[in-house]
Order: C-alpha cells, then sequence, then structure tokens
C-alpha cells in the first residue's frame, strides 16, 4: 500500500470510529507513538545498521472482542554501507543515513489480564527506503549526493506488552518485518523493537459528545 493513500485511509478509520464508539470494550480505539531500533538481520546486516526510529500507528477495536485493525507507519533509520555502486555510479557511499516510510495495516487480537495487555499482530503493506548515492567531481572537488527511493512490499508480525496507566497504555513491542524486493541485491528484513505510549482515544471522544 503506497503511504500517498494513507490520509485517505486514516480519514475513513475516523468516519468510522462512531460505530467503534458503539461497542462495549474498553480498548475501542487508541492512537500509538512508539520509539526505538529496528535490527537488520540476515542479509540485511550487510549494508544497514541500526539508528534511532520511530513508529506511528491506530488501534480500532472490531466486534466486542479482543480483535483490532492495526495501520502503523514505521519511519526506522539506518546507517547505510553501500557494497556495490548503483548503476551509473562509480562510487560506495559509507556511513549514509536511509530511512523507511513504510505503511503495514495488520489484524491483532488483545487480551487484557487487570492493568496489563498482551497482544499480537500479523499483517502487509508497503511503501519506499531512501538510500543515499553519491558522485564525485574531480574537477571542482566536489561530492554530490542525492537519494534512491527503493519500492517494496512488506510483510510484518509482532507482539507487544501494555500496561495501563489510567487514560493511556504504556507499551513495549517486538517484530519482524521482511521485504519483498531487495536493497543492494540483498533481501530486507528487520526486527524492530520500540517502547512508547497509547493514549485512550475512547475516553476523548466519549467527552466531545
Amino acid at each position: 500500500m503506497s503511504l500517498k493513500l494513507l490520509p485517505t485511509f486514516l480519514l475513513l478509520l475516523i468516519m468510522a470510529s462512531p460505530r467503534i464508539m458503539a461497542q462495549s470494550r474498553p480498548d475501542k480505539l487508541y492512537s500509538m507513538s512508539g520509539i526505538g531500533f529496528a535490527f537488520p538481520v540476515g542479509e540485511t546486516s550487510d549494508y544497514f545498521k541500526p539508528k534511532f526510529s520511530t513508529s506511528l500507528g491506530l488501534n480500532l477495536g472490531l466486534g466486542n472482542d479482543g480483535l483490532f485493525l492495526y495501520p502503523k507507519v514505521s519511519l526506522h533509520a539506518f546507517t547505510f554501507n553501500q557494497i556495490t555502486p548503483d548503476e551509473g555510479y562509480n562510487y560506495t557511499l559509507q556511513k549514509g543515513r536511509a530511512t523507511t516510510y513504510l505503511l503495514n495495516v495488520a489484524l491483532g487480537y488483545r487480551k487484557i489480564v487487570n492493568k496489563w495487555a498482551f497482544y499480537g499482530f500479523a499483517g502487509a503493506g508497503g511503501g519506499f527506503i531512501l538510500t543515499p548515492q553519491a558522485t564525485v567531481n574531480s574537477s571542482s572537488l566536489q561530492v554530490i549526493q542525492n537519494n534512491k527511493s527503493n519500492g517494496l512490499g512488506i510483510a510484518e508480525g509482532g507482539a507487544g506488552i501494555e500496561y495501563n496507566i489510567g487514560g493511556a497504555n504504556l507499551f513495549v513491542e517486538a517484530g519482524y518485518m521482511y521485504g519483498f524486493s531487495k536493497i543492494q541485491d540483498r533481501t530486507f528484513n528487520t526486527v524492530p523493537i520500540s517502547v512508547g505510549i497509547k493514549p485512550n482515544l475512547s475516553k476523548l471522544l466519549n467527552k466531545l459528545k
């Protein structure tokens, strides 16, 4: 799914919120904001190293059980050590910065036990990863850098733990992300781990009624 569709997708979710609010469950609607690291695994560790990352998303309760819809945007950052030059380039760039813009839409299930909650999810999506490129002008002694956009589809699954602090939940989440396209002729695989907060938007929306 292209990130260009994200505003439209989120608008549809907001329009559906009255039906969500009609459900009799304590976890009807949460926003999600997390920080952490995405750890490259397998071949991906040949060219990516982890840097600070963020993620944004929503948890929308489906029905009256623990099922929920989980759209999430992953903005992971990596140190990029290029192995082979891209076509039309003569140099490999080292210690550059690569950034992901990936949207995953998953189905999950949450089990609430007192103030704790445990959940798992699985889904798919897509987007792109920006990787830097560089050319050298030897006559002017200039290095010119630009970004290459690597489009790819992804599948992601994971699990998390939450702790309720009243109007929000603190959470720790770990997942596994697999890319269906290659970067540097190698498969993209990463293990994102994040901590953050999930404000309970259900309570806010109820106050606005």
